[in-house]
């Protein structure tokens, strides 16, 4: 079966370099014949050994359009490639090997990071089985009923989930599997010290970590000097190590 690293860009936010240094640590970090595809509204400046295609249409309100929910359009029937997909958010920086993300369970498995909630909000509660779909896999033009079941109940959908990974954790629960923890870490959660010694300390690297996702602020390019949104608690010292490996 065909491997493919799938991702979404469209917009202003993610510029042609987030697609170009994604194919390029992708490249330098597997050892598999994988086509690298890019979904884009915008091809301009992507390097030519990654494929280009529309994004696949979804209706969704105009507000929906630029957030998790038009991930949902990769689950038609019609898209025009078929084969095993690991989809990468652009927001991320690859550290270790991607080979073992597709032999991962069974093919027919639906792997997804086991979404990270703050630890407070867990000491009365277990900690809640959603999904974040910086990372997940899924077969290509074989897992519709996701498609199905979001347009069946799209105004419920819409209305009820926030945010939208946990929708689609919501339909793909019974072929759903957690990545081990390790492979996929938060910067936020696992790599900026807790406060108020990220005020001193730089961000640090796991050990063992696969991918780094910046879900939220700040991105690798903001996170790479240091970042500050004017709340003490955000404040990331310079993590240097990006370098290193977001190239």
């Amino acid at each position: 079966m065909q491997h493919y690293i799938i991702t979404l860009k469209w917009g202003a936010r993610y510029s042609s370099e987030y697609v170009n240094r994604l194919a390029s640590s992708v490249r330098r970090h597997s050892k598999l014949p994988i086509s690298i595809i890019c979904f884009t509204d915008d091809a301009a400046g992507i390097d030519p050994s990654v494929a280009i295609y529309p994004i696949p249409q979804i209706d969704l309100p105009p507000k929906e359009m630029v957030n998790g929910w038009r991930k949902l359009c990769l689950f038609r029937r019609d898209l025009p490639i078929h084969g095993l997909a690991l989809f990468l958010d652009l927001d991320i920086v690859i550290t270790g090997s991607v080979d073992d993300f597709f032999t991962f369970g069974n093919e027919d498995d639906i792997p997804i990071i086991h979404n990270w909630v703050p630890w407070h909000k867990t000491l009365f509660r277990p900690d809640p089985q959603i999904g974040n779909s910086s990372v997940f896999r899924f077969k290509l033009n074989e897992c519709g009923f996701v498609w199905d079941q979001f347009h069946a109940e799209k105004e419920w959908a819409l209305s009820s989930f926030s945010p939208p990974q946990s929708y689609l954790t919501h339909c793909i629960r019974p072929h759903m599997k957690y990545w081990p923890d390790t492979w996929v870490r938060s910067f936020k959660r696992h790599c900026v010290p807790t406060y108020p010694f990220n005020l001193v300390a730089n961000p640090k690297l796991p050990e063992d970590a696969r991918i780094i996702a910046f879900h939220g602020k700040p991105d690798p390019d903001e996170a790479l000097p240091g970042y500050m949104d004017g709340n003490l608690r955000h404040y990331t010292k310079p993590a240097a190590w990006i370098n290193d490996y977001w190239t």
